[in-house]
């Protein structure tokens, strides 16, 4: 692929492709990490399996329903998920602050505590820009968590009715 003045590289699918797998990986990566500092570090590989889950329930049921792209959710009856795939800052907001929430997680990660909870409370301790900081990341998780729980569901029912039109 030869770089084409004035050609949006993101356009090519192969170079979206190879995004989405890298941070896919990357966040695979730190949730299994922060999973063996923190106790419980089952929340952690929930995490990471609802975030693998969701995505992928989303790209298969796009793929069976004949969409050329499973951030198409117009037909969807859900505002949140098509606020999140309709506007791209709160899309970046969540997933940058998800992100961002992991690795403040593992730069406060002690040997002396492996309490997820005992952590969340120093950092809340610290100063008021890390705290901001915290508090917005947590929201910006927090809402991506559940957008990944609507967008399971959603992919789910469009699976189930997908069969249902073939009489399955």
């Amino acid at each position: 692929m030869m770089y084409t003045p004035g050609v949006n590289i993101l356009q090519h699918e192969l170079v979206s492709f190879l995004i989405l797998i890298y941070f896919r990986v990357s966040t695979a990566c730190l949730l299994a990490l922060l999973s063996q500092f923190y106790r419980p570090g089952l929340v952690f590989i929930l995490l990471l399996g609802l975030d693998i889950t969701s995505h992928w329930f989303q790209m298969y049921s796009s793929f069976l329903s004949g969409k050329t792209s499973h951030k198409d959710v117009k037909h969807t009856g859900n505002g949140l998920l098509k606020l999140y795939y309709g506007y791209r800052p709160f899309m970046a907001f969540c997933c940058v602050a998800s992100e961002v929430l992991y690795i403040i997680l593992f730069l406060y990660a002690d040997a002396k505590s492996t309490s997820l909870l005992n952590t969340c409370r120093g950092i809340l301790k610290e100063s008021p820009l890390v705290v901001f900081m915290f508090i917005s990341t947590l929201i910006g998780w927090a809402l991506k968590q559940v957008i990944n729980v609507i967008q399971m569901k959603t992919a789910a029912d469009a699976c189930v009715a997908y069969d249902s039109k073939r009489g399955k």
